[in-house]
């Protein structure tokens, strides 16, 4: 498959990922375990985990991981459903607006987010390998696979005015990219789409290509709000 098309597929599923499989090493065994993701603006992945699971230890020792991303599917065969498997190195941050990020995809985890022994964990991205059915694989790096820094940075500044405006002024049309009845409000944008919420339901919603600032925003947005998600 063309590389550009399984960059676009990538992202994609990376940013809609809200569980994958986690792995790490116990002492050179491997070891995976279900853990729930978010992802920061530049598309490194978000995780918050208890100091009391296995795996969190394992990478206090080792923070070589790895995580694994794919949709639910209804497929008889699972093969064919599309998936990025992730590698890199993972730590600890204590960066708040991370965490606020973290908590607007994954508001549930507001119960516990903050008991002593949850953290924030960052996994930086070095490699990843995407599959998306048969005969349909790539490998990428970390430079073919992240978005551009300055279209990153542009998103980022503008980010708390577009939710706040979408939010007051718009809600109907949130309500129709959503596709859905009640009240939607935005919790996060970035270069590839933006989160939908409406309690802890977050629905992702994807652009049509990647933006590069507030009004690339704007006009996908108002496209959706026409077309619908």
């Amino acid at each position: 498959m063309e590389k550009r098309d399984a960059i676009r597929a990538s992202r994609r599923l990376i940013r809609a990922a809200r569980a994958g499989s986690l792995g790490t090493s116990d002492g050179g065994q491997p070891f995976v375990s279900l853990v729930t993701p978010a992802t920061t603006t530049d598309l490194h992945v978000l995780l918050l985990l208890s100091d009391l699971s296995p795996h969190t230890q394992h990478l206090k020792a080792d923070p070589r991981c790895a995580i694994l991303m794919a949709p639910e599917t209804q497929d008889a065969n699972p093969q064919m459903m599309p998936r990025v498997t992730l590698t890199g190195r993972a730590h600890t941050t204590a960066d708040a607006a991370l965490k606020a990020r973290y908590l607007a995809l994954h508001p549930y985890a507001r119960l516990y987010a903050d008991f002593s022994d949850f953290h924030l964990w960052l996994l930086a991205i070095n490699k990843a390998s995407y599959v998306g059915g048969f005969a349909q694989a790539a490998r990428l790096t970390k430079a073919e696979l992240l978005p551009d820094p300055d279209a990153v940075a542009a998103i980022a500044r503008a980010e708390a005015s577009i939710i706040a405006h979408c939010n007051t002024d718009h809600p109907d049309a949130l309500r129709r990219i959503a596709g859905g009845q009640g009240d939607w409000q935005m919790v996060a944008v970035d270069v590839d789409g933006c989160d939908l919420a409406q309690g802890e339901h977050v629905r992702r919603i994807c652009w049509s290509a990647p933006v590069s600032d507030a009004a690339g925003v704007r006009r996908e947005l108002v496209a959706l709000s026409m077309t619908g998600a």
